[in-house]
């Protein structure tokens, strides 16, 4: 799935690539972007998702791609055919991501598999294929969407959680090896966020810590994030009033204590 090309000069706007763009993060953020006069490659499996983004987008400044974000061929198509258009590419966003959650033994290893096909794969698979653009692109930035679950394992999140620390590692070390070429690369750890992924979720941390974070909130960061000036760029980005105090928290306490914290809050 392919939208039409746009009828202006590419090389005009700054050019953003988006996946699980259908829905949630992805979606909020694509629309932000297109505000902000950005020309988006929005990227999703859920072909019907991007028919109603695409309509309310309103093209030709957001180009569609069905994209199952673990397979290296749909990579290099989409990023081939948007880079076709754009000749940049500017910002490449990894939001694309799944979850489950209960106690970890009573969740069939096969949707536990499947986190770790998107979650982790996804983001790996996404900086690969698009690294040449990327340096080719002065300024480039990757976003990943990381989460505040990989500030400590979290109960009846535990393979998510891990998901989440392997993206906050990938970035950490992309962060300094890409720097070399120019390539920002940060990420983004927002608490639980008001998408169809919370939706009957099985863990206590969510009653605990409630649901205050909305999409746009994230989207607004992620949109502030990228255009701020390069002199001053963390590499972790938090969302949420409790996102940025429990991180810094867990680099001021004993392990002991971060596990006693996580066990509170999942209790």
């Amino acid at each position: 799935m392919t939208s039409p090309s746009p009828s202006r000069s590419p090389s005009s706007a700054s050019c953003a690539f988006v996946t699980g763009a259908a829905h949630g993060i992805g979606r909020a953020t694509v629309l932000a972007l297109l505000k902000e006069g950005w020309l988006v490659g929005a990227a999703d499996i859920d072909t019907a998702g991007l028919e109603r983004l695409a309509t309310e987008a309103q093209p030709p400044r957001c180009l569609t791609y069905k994209l199952d974000v673990a397979s290296i061929g749909d990579w290099q198509a989409a990023l081939q055919s948007f880079h076709t258009v754009s000749q940049r590419l500017d910002l490449l966003i990894n939001n694309a991501g799944i979850l489950v959650s209960g106690d970890f033994e009573s969740i069939d290893l096969a949707r536990q598999l499947r986190l770790v096909d998107i979650n982790i794969k996804g983001v790996m698979t996404g900086c690969y294929a698009a690294f040449p653009y990327l340096r080719q692109t002065p300024g480039a930035t990757v976003i990943n969407l990381s989460s505040a679950s990989a500030t400590y394992g979290q109960p009846s999140l535990a393979t998510y959680s891990s998901t989440k620390f392997a993206v906050r590692g990938l970035t950490e070390a992309l962060n300094i090896e890409w720097q070399r070429h120019g390539i920002r690369v940060i990420d983004m750890m927002p608490l639980f966020v008001q998408t169809d992924m919370v939706v009957g979720m099985d863990a206590r941390s969510i009653e605990r810590l409630g649901v205050h974070v909305r999409p746009d909130d994230v989207a607004r960061h992620i949109v502030r994030t990228a255009q701020r000036a390069r002199s001053h760029y963390p590499v972790h980005w938090h969302v949420g009033p409790l996102a940025g105090p429990l991180f810094a928290l867990s680099g001021m306490v004993p392990g002991r204590l971060q596990r006693w914290i996580a066990k509170k809050i999942a209790a």
